[in-house]
């Protein structure tokens, strides 16, 4: 898998952080260096918690262990994630990390949370599903009083990503800048249509067609391959949950049957599942179940234990393929 970036270039100047205005406010910070990293986000974090907002850190280890060393004591104050863990599905990030915080803190106040999803080194497999990420943050979050301020490093990521940035942001705070300002280019919706792309087809899989009859049966042939690929323990009950919770889905909310494959790809076992069916709300599996639904828990369940998840939706129908680590 190629990854998306470049070679780093020359540090900028540093970047300060945006002021919260509500309800909802969702900055991109860019930024050049580690001085410039730091001066736009932990100021943010210090004048939240200042004003007595409940304050979240998800960022990659390596910038989390700045973040902390900066803060001093502040940092045991602050919830700190290691985004390349927590947020290593993109898809889970929405319930499973930013609305896990805000919706666990007091109605009423507001919540800072910081979160990069995106990094140099994420693959060229992975991005299509962060850029939707960011884009989905925006409806996720609206009229929430929240602030969301995502950091994108401006020398290493390459320049469709920046421009995509622009595209999910409202407001950016550019690389150099002392000032936040509005982004021209803002169309999340545009984002999340304009990667739904086809998922590249699959010379070699062992595949099942499956119907209402056949449910435990192509469970058994998933967990089959993937013992036979090597996924062992829970990550094999991972494999066997998806499945199951993807052909059901399929029979029950798509054309009533589908088109199982699973195969190996650069050190994952990769589980897909295709029906006639048309999923249209950009959201499924992205929200949080409340305690008292009943149902409807799924495609959330696929995100929350998958090491990735791509969706397809076309005329032809809905592919979702899931990634799980060896």
């Amino acid at each position: 898998m190629s990854a998306v970036a470049e070679p780093p270039s020359e540090p900028r100047a540093a970047a300060v952080p945006v002021e919260s205005a509500g309800p909802f406010v969702h900055p991109a910070l860019f930024y050049g260096d580690e001085q410039e990293y730091l001066a736009g986000t932990v100021p943010f974090v210090r004048e939240g918690l200042a004003a007595g907002e409940p304050v979240a850190v998800a960022v990659p280890g390596e910038r989390l262990a700045l973040i902390r060393d900066a803060l001093g004591g502040d940092a045991d104050s602050v919830r700190l994630l290691d985004m390349r863990e927590a947020g290593r599905n993109p898809g889970r990030i929405i319930p499973g990390v930013l609305r896990a915080f805000a919706d666990a803190q007091p109605d009423g106040r507001r919540v800072r949370i910081i979160g990069e999803p995106i990094w140099a080194g994420r693959s060229s497999t992975e991005y299509p599903a962060c850029v939707q990420h960011e884009a989905l943050i925006n409806d996720a979050f609206r009229d929430r009083t929240v602030t969301i301020l995502c950091p994108y490093d401006a020398r290493r990521l390459d320049e469709r990503v920046l421009a995509d940035a622009h595209a999910t942001h409202p407001t950016v705070i550019p690389s150099g800048s002392r000032r936040e300002q509005g982004s021209a280019a803002y169309d999340p919706a545009d984002v999340v249509a304009r990667y739904n792309e086809p998922l590249p087809p699959v010379p070699h899989a062992t595949a099942f067609a499956f119907d209402a009859d056949s449910l435990s049966h192509a469970r058994h042939i998933a967990v089959d391959e993937g013992a036979g690929l090597g996924l062992t323990g829970v990550r094999l009950q991972d494999l066997a949950l998806v499945t199951a919770e993807l052909v059901t889905n399929s029979v029950v909310h798509g054309a009533g049957s589908g088109m199982l494959r699973v195969w190996p790809e650069d050190g994952f076992v990769v589980c897909e599942v295709h029906d006639g069916g048309r999923l249209t709300d950009p959201l499924a599996g992205r929200r949080p179940a409340s305690r008292d639904q009943r149902g409807g828990r799924g495609l959330l369940l696929v995100n929350l234990v998958s090491d990735l998840v791509r969706v397809h939706t076309g005329e032809d129908g809905t592919t979702v393929r899931c990634w799980f680590a060896l």
